[in-house]
């Protein structure tokens, strides 16, 4: 038996950690939080153990408790106080995002990543401006006609219709306060509407993070509770992608990047550590990776079993991510892991 070549000869305690080639740090993860309108009061989101919903008023504090684990970064996410078709309190001037991002911006040392979005703003709940035919869907419904009427999801959103709504918000945003804008609508286009409107607003210094890669994935349910997003009828199947396409995603990714995406995001990551990987080996950009509410909630639900051990499974899961070539992850667990990663 030839034992000239012994890998473990490496893995002994003083060793192992100077040949370790993937690093996690608290630097690299984006910690979510939600703000919302409707509270004056902290509401513990029941799908997502260990998060809140946050009044406007509370949003410092929130942020500050996520600073103080280490991780710099967050991004923001609304619920207004009300809703209407073309999801306006998006972009308003006093919308919920925007009143937390001036007093984020003004009050702590927190990098601040929008997400522009509209799902959360619409009273249909889709991303962007209904069709014509999906509007009268939506109103049939709304009259309280026999639902089936309205469970195609097939051309639900006017996509060229939408690329004003999510520049404004993104201008919005970026006069509030953020650091970064992320548009998450999968919408043709949106990169370069949202890059041509901040330079215009004299915002050429504020980065555009793209949902490049974003899949029509069963994994965003607890996010759907947690910020009030689900659609009201069909499904988002004909605008976020279907998983069972890596091409396609890398054909999204090109476009992006020709439109002058600065970070290049797939969601969700952990189902879709190919595509992260195969991202990282075609660009020479930033790659971002959303570990989403879905991955969260199936690692709590198991340890709450006793299965699993949650800060155990938390660290590998976000580790494979940036194995696969992630600089930066957006994940549930941020505050948890920067706390485990400070521990000796």
């Amino acid at each position: 038996m030839d034992l000239t070549h012994r890998p473990r000869r490496l893995r002994t305690d003083g060793i192992r950690p100077l040949v370790r080639e993937t690093t996690l740090s608290p630097s690299d993860l984006i910690a979510p939080v939600f703000v919302d309108a409707t509270t004056d009061e902290r509401v513990p989101i029941g799908s997502m153990p260990g998060h809140v919903r946050v009044p406007v008023s509370g949003i410092v504090d929130r942020v500050e408790e996520v600073l103080e684990t280490g991780v710099e970064a967050v991004m923001l996410f609304g619920i207004p106080e009300s809703k209407d078709e073309v999801g306006s309190r998006a972009y308003a001037e006093d919308g919920v995002v925007q009143r937390a991002m001036r007093a984020v911006s003004e009050e702590t040392d927190a990098y601040v990543v929008g997400d522009v979005c509209l799902c959360e703003y619409t009273s249909h709940g889709h991303c962007g401006v209904l069709t014509d035919e999906a509007r009268g869907r939506w109103e049939r419904l709304h009259r309280g006609d026999d639902p089936a009427h309205v469970t195609d999801s097939s051309l639900t959103v006017e996509n060229d219709r939408t690329l004003d709504l999510l520049a404004r918000t993104a201008v919005s945003q970026a006069d509030a306060g953020a650091d970064m804008v992320a548009p998450s609508s999968m919408t043709d286009g949106m990169v370069g509407a949202i890059r041509a409107a901040l330079d215009d607003a004299g915002h050429e210094d504020v980065p555009v993070m793209s949902y490049a890669a974003k899949f029509e994935s069963a994994f965003y349910g607890p996010f759907r509770d947690a910020a009030d997003g689900a659609p009201a009828f069909g499904d988002r199947s004909h605008y976020q992608m279907d998983p069972a396409n890596a091409r396609e995603a890398m054909r999204e990714v090109r476009l992006d990047v020709e439109q002058g995406a600065d970070v290049l995001m797939v969601k969700p990551a952990l189902p879709y550590l190919d595509v992260v990987r195969a991202v990282r080996e075609t660009y020479d950009h930033p790659v971002a990776a959303y570990n989403v509410s879905g991955e969260y909630a199936m690692l709590h639900a198991a340890a709450e079993k006793g299965w699993l051990d949650l800060d155990a499974v938390a660290r590998e899961s976000v580790l494979s991510i940036k194995r696969a070539g992630a600089d930066l992850v957006v994940t549930y667990f941020a505050e948890r892991l920067a706390e485990d990663l400070s521990t000796p």
